[in-house]
């Protein structure tokens, strides 16, 4: 069944037909929610985002209109307009940051000193992406993360198709300057930390 037969089912009256959308795009939205957050307890907080943007979309879900985005664009939109508002309210609260804690733990076999090599560097490309402007690093990790393609970003981030490109090409061209110094001149893909 498609997300649009679903939908309609759904609002139909068909309710339990929602499980079947959520376990389709829980892992895209929560890893999304992850890589936007900067917060040192970011897992747990993307899980309740996540919950709470589910949450979100069913309650809205009758105002849903296919023609105006596709189901996945209107998600993410949601997801990242719950990160914000969640971002908003610990810059308010002032916060502490600690970056530290969301570094991915290398794989097993590898020397503990390759291990702790690869999780500075990832924990440096995350901070390079963290320190980006919102809109730079939303337009980054649905790129580099999510693989979205432009269209769909632009539409989350109600931009246009061309803003989209300019916007990456910034955040891109921050990301490797301040990286720079650390891996020397490399393409931006060859960074680890850049794809999960």
């Amino acid at each position: 069944m498609t997300d649009s037969q679903l939908i309609r089912e759904i609002k139909d009256g068909n309710v339990q037909l929602y499980s079947e959308l959520m376990r389709r795009y829980q892992r895209k939205i929560l890893a999304f929610i992850y890589h936007m957050l900067k917060s040192a307890h970011r897992e747990m907080l993307a899980e309740d985002l996540c919950s709470e943007t589910f949450y979100k979309a069913y309650r809205s879900l009758h105002s849903f209109r296919e023609i105006d985005a596709s189901f996945s664009t209107w998600l993410y939109t949601i997801a990242r307009n719950t990160v914000l508002s969640e971002l908003r309210k610990q810059k308010a609260a002032n916060l502490s940051l600690d970056e530290s804690s969301y570094v991915p733990v290398a794989p097993e076999e590898a020397a503990p000193e390759q291990q702790a090599l690869r999780k500075e560097r990832m924990s440096m490309v995350r901070e390079a992406i963290n320190q980006l402007p919102e809109k730079q690093r939303s337009a980054l990790i649905l790129r580099e993360y999510d693989q979205l393609d432009y269209q769909e970003i632009a539409s989350i981030l109600g931009q246009t198709v061309s803003s989209v490109k300019s916007l990456l090409f910034r955040a891109r061209t921050s990301v490797k300057a301040q990286l720079e110094p650390y891996f020397g001149a490399r393409p931006l893909d060859e960074y680890e930390g850049m794809n999960p």
